[in-house]
C-alpha cells in the first residue's frame, strides 16, 4: 500500500482485522515510486506470500504494468483494485463500477455548478460492485477457479 494515501490507516486497519478474523497473517509492505514498488517485490521474493492484495492507489494504478509483471513473475495470486488491472493480465479484482462512480461525480458537479452547496450533497456509497476473473492468469498460476465463482463474474477473460 501507499502510505501517502489518504484512506491507507483505514485500509490497513480493514486489512488487519480481516486478517484476525480469517487467521491469516498480514505482511505490509509499502511503496510510494517506482524503486519502492520494485524494493517491495524484492522482499517479496524472499519471503513469497500465498497471496497478495494490491491496495486501490491512483500511482499504482499508474503503475499497473509493473506491479502485474512483477506479480507474475513470482506466481503470487493477486487481487486488485480496478477491472482494469485485470484486464491487463492480473488474475482478480473486485470493486466498484468505474462508470457509475464517474457519473455519480458528474451528477456532483451538476448539483455543484446549479447552486447547490457541497456540504449539502449526501454521501454515496457504490451500488454495483463488479467481479472480474482471467482465467488465463489462472491457468498460468496453475489455479483451478471454481465454476459457480466464474459463474458470478460480470466479466471474465479467456
Amino acid at each position: 500500500m501507499n502510505p501517502t494515501n489518504a484512506n491507507a490507516e483505514i485500509d490497513l486497519d480493514q486489512l488487519e482485522t480481516a486478517a484476525r478474523t480469517l487467521g491469516l497473517q498480514l505482511q505490509l509492505l509499502q511503496a510510494t515510486n517506482e524503486r519502492e514498488i520494485d524494493a517491495a517485490f524484492a522482499a517479496m521474493a524472499q519471503n513469497p506470500p500465498r497471496a497478495l492484495f494490491v491496495a486501490a492507489d491512483a500511482y499504482f494504478t499508474s503503475r499497473r504494468d509493473q506491479i502485474i509483471a512483477h506479480v507474475a513473475r513470482l506466481r503470487i495470486p493477486a487481487i486488485y483494485p480496478r477491472r482494469e488491472h485485470v484486464a491487463a493480465g492480473g488474475l482478480i479484482s473486485y470493486a466498484p463500477h468505474a462508470l457509475d462512480a464517474i457519473r455519480l461525480a458528474g451528477t456532483y458537479v451538476g448539483r455543484i455548478l446549479k447552486g447547490e452547496k457541497p456540504s449539502d450533497l449526501p454521501v454515496q456509497q457504490p451500488t454495483k460492485i463488479e467481479l472480474a476473473i482471467n482465467l488465463t492468469t489462472a491457468k498460468a498460476l496453475g489455479l483451478a477457479i471454481p465454476d459457480k465463482l466464474v459463474a458470478l463474474a460480470d466479466e471474465v477473460i479467456e
